[in-house]
């Protein structure tokens, strides 16, 4: 009677109750759902099989690194200080604090799925909206795209330590979406940017090249006012050899003499280069 009396409680104990795994990783907390204890009473377990009463819950942490994407409804929106909409698809990488599960679990009452896709997501979402109204859609959607991340990401980090969850990154995970009429204008700025870069490449080519042209110039003009300059002295120093020296002349031109007298009408020349004194 006995044997019969313990078969059937510990199949009421099935039936009310049953054993639960904490895989490795991950830190569990038992909640009390029901009586003056409800949701106070909380008592961490790690990593191994509990017997978890009818009323009782597991919620499991995973305390290795988790990703989530917001995607297509829940793709984070914000604004820019002119009341530009901008959004696009964020990501998120984070881990759980082992000391700190139960500091999690006591902030948000939930399990980590919803306090990642809920709390979580509604943090982020209102860091990109604080930062990004006070910058123009410009510096949103441009060079400034990195930067508006960072501010988000610190801010973000900020507020989720203490509580539990440290912060790796926030990402995005597409191109931010940008009205229309803001994506035209800001294709157009970049467009005349490009033309505008282009032209002054071209004015520093014509101008390195008229320089090179000047350059060449006044190379040419350098030499020949060097061989002008040399050929002068030449004849400076010719000129002085030649009054220092006025036989030179009349010898220079009886080594050239060929011997011939020159012919005259109507009289006998004189001979070349001899003086009648």
């Amino acid at each position: 009677m006995k044997r019969l009396l313990a078969a059937v409680s510990l199949c009421a104990l099935a039936v009310l109750g049953g054993c639960s795994k904490v895989p490795a990783g991950n830190v569990g907390v038992i909640v009390n759902l029901y009586g003056s204890e409800k949701g106070v009473e909380l008592k961490e377990v790690g990593t191994g099989k509990y017997w978890v009463g009818i009323n009782e819950e597991l919620y499991l942490f995973p305390t290795f690194t988790q990703t989530e994407t917001w995607t297509g409804d829940e793709t984070i929106t914000f604004q820019t200080v002119e009341g530009m909409k901008v959004g696009g698809d964020v990501g998120i990488t984070y881990a759980v604090a082992p000391d700190k599960v139960t500091t999690l679990f006591q902030k948000y009452r939930a399990g980590i799925d919803e306090i990642t896709n809920k709390f979580l997501r509604n943090m982020v979402r209102d860091a990109f909206n604080d930062v990004a109204s006070k910058l123009p859609v410009e510096s949103v959607y441009g060079q400034g795209k990195a930067d508006l991340l960072l501010a988000v990401e610190q801010r973000v980090r900020t507020q989720v330590a203490p509580i539990g969850i440290n912060l790796e990154r926030i990402y995005y995970a597409s191109d931010l979406a940008l009205p229309p009429q803001v994506t035209a204008s800001l294709n157009a700025k970049i467009q005349a940017t490009q033309m505008a870069e282009q032209r002054r490449n071209e004015v520093a080519q014509a101008k390195a090249e008229a320089d090179k042209e000047r350059a060449r110039a006044q190379g040419e003009a350098d030499a020949k006012l060097l061989i002008a300059k040399a050929d002068a002295q030449a004849i400076e120093v010719r000129a002085q050899a030649l009054r220092a020296n006025p036989d030179v002349v009349t010898l220079n031109a009886v080594e050239k003499w060929d011997g011939k007298l020159p012919t005259y009408t109507g009289g006998q020349a004189p001979l070349p280069f001899i003086g009648i004194k």
